[in-house]
């Protein structure tokens, strides 16, 4: 089973080195690595060729934001299964996507995801357990943490890639489309997959205005009441921030 693995960047010179890292110190050998640039000016590239032999796919030029790069990552990727490492993120461990691709294979799933934790330098700021995946759950704002998320390439073959509307929340236009919509078959591996960095597109707090509106606009559009959605999908996070505001 080939995994593709896509990383996009844009200007990320200081961390896009260790996502790439994390990628080829897997020890599963059938990995398609995809780079996509979105035209860095700050010494990005020069980071990325440092590691171009363990590259499949690098593509430099410039784009409309970061779900356009993904898009075009889809369009290079040939595995049977499909994930993201976003250039301010790393993969959990060694293991990570060895043990992704033995739960597709025994579960046959459509899409595989897995915990998360969200940190600044060497502290857990947040710590995401997602859970079984629930219809009840996804009515109440709740959706697996998205870099954790595997899935066979042919469910974008038959339900397509991210709507590039949306230049800061379309996976979650993505995930409750596949998930509620599509009803597609998800398996829950209870492991860590990936520490994403606070700093990261979604966690910087001069683009959460822009968050809660995409998110509000993409519940209106499956017929939801935006506002509330989006409410519930934040009091979801809480759990998430308390263990480690009592220390």
């Amino acid at each position: 089973m080939k995994v593709t693995i896509i990383t996009t960047c844009l200007n990320r010179v200081h961390t896009i080195g260790r996502a790439i890292e994390s990628v080829i110190r897997q020890d599963y050998a059938d990995i398609e690595y995809i780079v996509v640039d979105g035209g860095s000016t700050d010494g990005t590239l020069d980071v990325i060729n440092r590691y171009r032999d363990h590259i499949s796919h690098l593509v430099s030029e410039p784009d409309h934001g970061m779900y356009e790069a993904i898009n075009k990552g889809l369009r290079l990727a040939t595995g049977d299964v499909i994930g993201l490492v976003h250039s301010d993120d790393v993969l959990y461990d060694s293991t990570v996507i060895s043990q992704v691709a033995e739960a597709m294979a025994v579960s046959a799933a459509d899409m595989v995801y897995g915990d998360g934790l969200f940190v600044r330098g060497d502290r857990v700021i947040r710590n995401w357990i997602s859970g079984t995946n629930r219809r009840w759950k996804l009515r109440a704002g709740w959706l697996p943490l998205h870099p954790t998320c595997y899935v066979r390439s042919d469910v974008f073959a038959r339900y397509g890639a991210y709507n590039e509307h949306y230049q800061i929340a379309a996976d979650t236009d993505w995930l409750f489309r596949n998930l509620y919509v599509n009803r597609i078959h998800t398996v829950y591996l209870r492991r860590y997959i990936v520490k994403m960095d606070m700093g990261g597109l979604s966690t910087d707090s001069s683009r959460r205005r822009q968050m809660w509106r995409e998110d509000t606009a993409i519940y209106q559009s499956f017929h939801l009441s935006g506002k509330v959605m989006k409410v519930m999908k934040m009091m979801w996070k809480l759990p998430q921030f308390m263990a480690f505001l009592k220390r």
